[in-house]
């Protein structure tokens, strides 16, 4: 018989306590963060926990069949994101499936045709002139940014908001203006009895016009919208991505924007410049001056002409009046100020941008629409009592299975089920804390298919026990004890199931890669159980299987342990015997 190896792989089987203490201590640890991060149920896709299902496939335009490609498909998920999370909901998901459908997840309480709307359509991306801002209510009042522009000199603003566009003309940075000062502007503004001139008329739709009774509609209005401004609060998330929504390019409208982590409420003009007047927007890194990180941006023929005519007249008022707001779907992403009138079909959008920041805002004027159109294929709604429904009978399957599985183990293995029953649980408990983690750590969501992974785990991981049960049992039928029994079938059972568990993980991974949607749940989880199986097998199974082979009824072979020698039909003990002696030659005698 040959004795356990020596050196490093003895010193693990002499203290098996080492790698149990290691496997609890792991335990306690993720249980421990689930329950600090506040999320200690697993995360639910939207066919358990209900909601609405969009499938969105682009469409070519005619001659424009090649715009349908990674990186506008990218693009438009971007932006859907943006405008789905807009509806006031959370974990809303939106990605890509295949190369032409965008599917778009959004739990329940948010109204399907809304959704619709709002994630499909094109958006419209508009300039408007600032007549009024301040910080929304609870925040401290911020300074409105200033406006400079030099050949020669880099553009500065001491302004917290520090965005300015520049041209290639010389200006001064203009006053700042306080929440106060702001406050009068909007109301002198809306009620100016005088027509206004470009900027002006487009930030105040409801002057007075010389007929009295036109002159009191727009008193009307005005009275109205600066009631809307003055009540506004864009520091409740309810509010910040609803409060333009909806407003006409021709009228005067209340918006919200957040500006170095501050939200801001805007009084804004109805639109001057549209979005599609942009022709090209790019993020650079100007070496040249202190500038930093700027927003280029290049006009049409008709969208400069408006840009310098509506910069000019801009340019000639106070701040915040010398402001315009860049608005997209209704939210203001940027209000840089100006100085003088920004002519020549392109203008820089200068401060103290990071490279990420300008990127965002570059891929906001670039791409504020769509760069595609979609077509909606289907609108699936999920109520939440259909998928609680789904969910219980996962759970009921799942709690059968299970049973099952101890039932077998109990009949066929007896006493080793001390054995593999906690080691179920474990596994269980792992991949339980362990999807409550990655729901709010990587968004992972446990839908339906990746329920079904974890019942098809159960099997995978019993599998596991039986192949080391009965390498252990082959050496006690050849003849062997107990606890050598263990350690010689360790090494055979390892690789069998180290290839065996190696399989499931690539069957599981290619199905992830070359899969979409929920299927990806099933792999996901898949896979996730088959590596916890292997740390299961190796620090918990394979040690408390060492313990418990020095113990009486185990080593002994009783009748229940279920390694019995007599019902395994084991040879006789093999025993150490001496070779005889060679003979001895009567002559050397």
């Amino acid at each position: 018989m040959a004795a356990p190896k020596k050196g490093r792989s003895a010193s693990a089987q002499s203290k098996p306590g080492r790698s149990l203490a290691l496997i609890l201590i792991a335990i306690v640890a993720l249980t421990g963060g689930m329950f600090a991060s506040g999320h200690t149920t697993p995360r639910l896709g939207i066919d358990l926990a209900g909601g609405t299902s969009i499938t969105l496939r682009a469409v070519p335009e005619k001659g424009q069949e090649s715009a349908i490609n990674k990186a506008n498909m990218d693009t438009a998920v971007d932006i859907m994101n943006r405008r789905v999370n807009g509806l006031g909901v959370s974990e809303a998901e939106v990605q890509t499936q295949g190369t032409r459908n965008i599917i778009v997840n959004i739990p329940k309480g948010t109204n399907s045709e809304q959704a619709r709307q709002q994630v499909g359509t094109t958006a419209k991306l508009y300039f408007r002139p600032v007549l009024a801002t301040e910080a929304s209510v609870g925040a401290a009042a911020s300074p409105s940014p200033s406006a400079s522009g030099s050949a020669s000199s880099s553009p500065s603003s001491s302004a917290s908001p520090k965005t300015t566009a520049s041209s290639s003309k010389t200006g001064s940075a203009t006053p700042t203006a306080t929440a106060t000062s702001q406050g009068r502007a909007a109301s002198d503004a809306l009620k100016a009895d005088s027509t206004p001139s470009a900027s002006a008329s487009a930030s105040a739709s409801a002057s007075a016009s010389p007929s009295a009774s036109s002159s009191s509609a727009a008193s009307e209005a005005a009275a109205k919208l600066e009631a809307q401004y003055t009540a506004l609060d864009c520091s409740k998330k309810s509010v910040q991505n609803t409060a333009g929504r909806g407003a006409k390019a021709t009228d005067a409208t209340v918006a919200c924007g957040k500006v170095s982590g501050i939200w801001y409420k805007y009084l804004l003009g109805p639109a001057a410049v549209d979005g599609t007047d942009v022709k090209k927007a790019s993020a650079v890194y100007n070496t040249t001056t202190a500038a930093g990180w700027q927003v280029t941006m290049d006009f049409t023929g008709k969208g400069g002409d408006k840009f310098a005519s509506v910069t000019g007249e801009l340019a000639k008022n106070t701040a915040p009046q010398n402001e315009f707001g860049i608005v997209l779907d209704g939210q203001v992403v940027s209000s840089p100020s100006v100085s003088s009138s920004i002519t020549g079909g392109s203008a820089e959008i200068s401060g103290s941008f990071t490279q990420e920041e300008a990127q965002s805002l570059a891929n906001m004027l670039s791409y504020g629409a769509l760069p595609l159109t979609f077509k909606t294929d289907s609108v699936t709604t999920v109520t939440a009592a259909l998928g609680g429904e789904q969910l219980h009978a996962g759970l009921i399957a799942g709690a059968i299975g299970l049973a099952l599985v101890v039932i077998y183990l109990l009949i066929f293995y007896r006493g080793l089920s001390v054995i593999a029953i906690p080691s179920l649980l474990v596994s269980a408990i792992l991949t339980y804390v362990i999807m409550a983690l990655l729901g709010p750590g990587i968004g992972f969501a446990l839908n339906l298919p990746a329920v079904c992974g974890a019942i098809v785990a159960i099997g995978i991981t019993a599998d596991s026990f039986i192949v080391f049960f009965e390498r252990i049992r082959d050496e006690i039928r050849e003849g062997r004890s107990l606890r050598p029994s263990v350690e010689r079938a360790w090494p055979r059972a390892r690789r069998t199931i180290l290839v065996s568990d190696f399989v499931s993980f690539l069957a599981a991974a290619v199905l992830f890669i070359v899969t979409v949607g929920k299927v990806q749940g099933f792999a996901f989880t898949l896979g996730l159980t088959t590596v916890l199986d292997v740390v299961v097998v190796f620090l918990f199974t394979k040690p408390l299987m060492t313990i418990l082979a020095r113990r009486k009824f185990f080593a002994n072979g009783h009748k229940y342990s279920g390694l019995d020698p007599k019902a395994l039909g084991a040879k006789p003990p093999l025993r150490r015997t001496r070779r005889p002696s060679a003979p001895v030659d009567p002559k050397e005698a």
